[in-house]
């Protein structure tokens, strides 16, 4: 098969479509072979040799995928060749076949094409559990999302308004701005020109946001806990912002909050099992109802994985950018 390769770190020149050999399916796995797989920035911090894959998974990038079984290995039940997927990965989706845990396969859902269901495992998977299972988003509360134009953004703003939340929004735009407002935002920040703390507390009577969804980390650090709601809850998902910042613990304690911080990509394989049968019961009913919807910015040949990647860092994309096979 081809895959994406990086035989040295480096810009997006660095990603190289080669021959490789193609992944055997071990205990409980199956073989997928792709139709398209998804930029996250975690392959672009890999790419660049900071992100390296855990101990076992595929040493090609690639979080989720989209594709046809094409063999079970030993003890698989429940899924048969040809059955249409999407897989959360813990690597190797920038391939033409990719070995998954049966445990973090999805069928492709009603209504949605199967190319485009590959925008749709981390995302989900991301939000769910961090807003939901985590942060325990509930109907009638405020979520603050920043980067609302992201695939994560959009993904969030869609599950947030679905149970019934209030959304705002940062992003650096106004045609970002747009296209959240389109999803369904119903306050709308830009970045650029606005302080996001005294536009969430203008939005909210004061009150603050009961969750805030941060990809940035250290930057946002302060201003997010000064954001936050009595028992509001901050789930961090990102470091675009840095990796150490200064929390003020006593407004912290005045504000009975929480903090929690997590990534998909190293947890065990039962915790993301958990995670994509949570998503599965939960968040498919509402893509098949059309609730909820993928969305994709654009889709580039998967060998051409070094465009993509410059799409993505230069931040002009709404949604996801997908990498669709030969």
């Amino acid at each position: 098969m081809y895959a994406i390769t990086i035989p040295e770190p480096g810009g997006p020149e660095a990603l190289v479509w080669e021959e490789v050999p193609d992944p055997v399916p071990g205990e409980g796995e199956v073989l997928v072979e792709v139709a398209a797989g998804a930029v996250n920035r975690a392959d672009i911090l890999q790419r660049q040799g900071f992100y390296n894959p855990p101990p076992g998974a595929s040493p090609y990038p690639g979080l989720e995928c989209s594709g046809r079984i094409a063999a079970l290995g030993p003890g698989v039940g429940g899924w048969a060749v040809g059955d249409e997927v999407c897989a959360l990965l813990a690597g190797g989706g920038y391939a033409e076949k990719v070995a998954v845990p049966a445990g973090q396969l999805l069928p492709v859902p009603e209504g949605v094409g199967l190319v485009q269901a590959a925008a749709l495992p981390e995302v989900t998977c991301t939000v769910w559990s961090n807003v939901f299972m985590i942060a325990h988003l509930r109907p009638g509360e405020t979520l603050l999302v920043h980067g609302g134009s992201s695939g994560i953004g959009t993904m969030a703003i869609q599950l947030a308004k679905a149970v019934g939340a209030k959304v705002v929004v940062t992003a650096g735009t106004e045609e970002k701005l747009r296209r959240c407002a389109e999803l369904g935002a119903d306050v709308l920040i830009n970045y650029r020109e606005q302080d996001f703390v005294a536009e969430v507390n203008k939005a909210t009577d004061g009150a603050g946001a009961d969750v805030i969804l941060d990809n940035m980390g250290a930057k946002y650090l302060e201003r997010n806990v000064q954001s936050l709601a009595v028992n509001g809850r901050l789930a961090i998902i990102g470091m675009q912002g840095g990796v150490k910042g200064e929390l003020n613990i006593g407004a912290l304690l005045s504000k009975r909050a929480a903090i929690s911080a997590t990534s998909l990509r190293a947890r065990p394989l039962g915790e993301k099992a958990a995670i994509v049968a949570a998503v599965r019961e939960h968040v498919w009913p509402l893509l098949a109802a059309g609730h909820v919807r993928p969305v994709v910015d654009r889709e580039i040949p998967m060998s051409d994985a070094a465009a993509a990647h410059r799409v993505v860092e230069e931040s002009g994309h709404v949604g996801k950018v997908l990498l669709v096979t030969p």
